[in-house]
C-alpha cells in the first residue's frame, strides 16, 4: 500500500534566481495536492495530508486514468472560472466551471521511489505517466528569469518556483533548492482575535504569524468580509474565544499612520480565539514596522497548519 510523504516545500524569494541549473515554472493559486493511484484505488490527499478524493471527483477520475499501476503524483488543484482563468475564490467556494490538477513531481513509480533521482529524471518520468489522461503537466518555462517573469506577470498569474534541475526532493522541508517568488502581495496567517461589534458580529479580524514558536500580531483584516463571509467566519472562530492575548508583540503602544498598530486601551474590547484558524489575505506592502498595508481577506485555508505560517 502506498504512503504519501509530506509535501516538499519551496523557499520565499523577492527574485527568482540565474544560472543554467536552474528550471522555472508557473505557481498556481490553488491547494498543493497529493496524487495517489493503488492499482484501482485513487487518493487525494492536501498539504496536510486529509484526504480531499470526494471533493474533487473529476481530478480523481482524471488521476485513474493514468498508465501505471502506482504512482505518487505532486501537483496543484487549480479551479477556473468562467473565463477559464485561475481562480482560487472559485474553488475555495466550489463554485468553479472545472478543477484541474496540475502535475509537476513524481514521487513513486510501479514500486520505485524516485524521492532521491534529480529532478530532471522526475520530470522526464511524470511526462510519460500523464500523457493521454486527464491529469495536466506543469511544464518547465522557456526563458531567462526576466522573459519569464515578464510573461507570467504579463497574464496576471500567482508567481513563479525555481527549481534547481539536480534537486532531489526532500519530504516536508523547505528547501532552498526549490525558491517561489509571488508577483502578488499575498500570504497566509493565523487569526488571533477579532474586534466584535454590538450586532453580534465583528469589524475586524486580528491576524499574525509564527517567529519559531512566538505568534506576532501583523494587522487588521476588515475589507474583502461580506456579510456572508463575516456570519460564517463568526461561527468558526467564536467557540475558540480565549481571555489570553497570542500575539507576543500587542499592545503596540501607539496606532500608525495606517491604523495597523493596537493600543493597551483597544486591548480591552477585543476579543481574543485560540490560534488555530488560517486564512488567506492580500495586502499592498508591509510597513517599515512590521504591518499589514490595506490588508483585504481573501479565503479561509483549511490545507495550512496553523504553526507553518511564516512571513514571507
Amino acid at each position: 500500500m502506498l504512503r504519501a510523504p509530506r509535501p516538499m516545500m519551496a523557499t520565499p524569494a523577492t527574485a527568482l534566481p540565474a544560472g543554467d541549473d536552474w528550471s522555472y515554472e508557473v505557481k498556481w493559486d490553488g491547494y498543493r495536492t497529493l496524487a495517489l493511484k493503488d492499482g484501482a484505488r485513487v487518493t487525494l490527499l492536501s498539504r496536510n495530508l486529509k484526504d480531499a478524493t470526494r471533493l474533487y471527483p473529476t481530478v480523481a477520475r482524471a488521476v485513474a486514468a493514468l498508465r501505471v499501476k502506482a504512482a505518487i503524483v505532486d501537483g496543484e488543484l487549480v479551479a477556473l472560472d468562467d473565463h477559464g482563468r485561475p481562480s482560487f475564490q472559485a474553488l475555495h467556494h466550489q463554485s468553479a466551471r472545472a478543477v484541474v490538477f496540475y502535475a509537476f513531481d513524481l514521487l513513486h513509480l510501479d514500486g520505485r521511489d524516485l524521492m532521491r533521482a534529480p529532478l530532471e529524471e522526475r520530470r522526464r518520468a511524470l511526462a510519460r505517466v500523464v500523457a493521454g489522461s486527464g491529469v495536466l503537466l506543469n511544464e518547465a518555462l522557456p526563458g531567462t528569469p526576466q522573459q519569464i517573469e515578464e510573461a507570467v506577470r504579463a497574464v496576471d498569474l500567482e508567481g513563479v518556483v525555481a527549481k534547481r534541475r539536480t534537486s532531489i526532493y526532500v519530504p516536508g522541508k523547505r528547501s532552498a533548492a526549490w525558491v517561489k517568488v509571488k508577483f502578488s502581495a499575498r500570504q497566509e496567517f493565523v487569526v488571533g482575535g477579532y474586534k466584535p461589534t454590538a450586532a453580534a458580529a465583528f469589524d475586524s479580524l486580528l491576524v499574525g504569524y509564527y517567529d519559531e514558536r512566538s505568534l506576532y500580531f501583523a494587522g487588521k483584516v476588515r475589507a474583502g468580509l461580506t456579510p456572508h463571509l463575516r456570519a460564517a467566519l463568526l461561527e468558526r472562530i467564536a467557540p475558540l474565544e480565549t481571555p489570553r492575548c497570542p500575539f507576543v508583540n500587542l499592545p503596540s503602544g501607539r496606532t500608525g499612520h495606517w491604523g495597523e498598530g493596537i493600543t493597551e486601551e483597544e486591548m480591552a474590547v477585543l476579543t481574543w480565539v485560540k490560534p488555530v484558524v488560517v486564512v488567506e489575505v492580500s495586502f499592498t506592502e508591509w510597513t517599515r514596522d512590521g504591518s499589514l498595508r490595506h490588508a483585504a481577506f481573501v479565503a479561509v485555508r483549511d490545507d495550512k497548519p496553523a504553526r507553518e505560517v511564516r512571513r514571507e
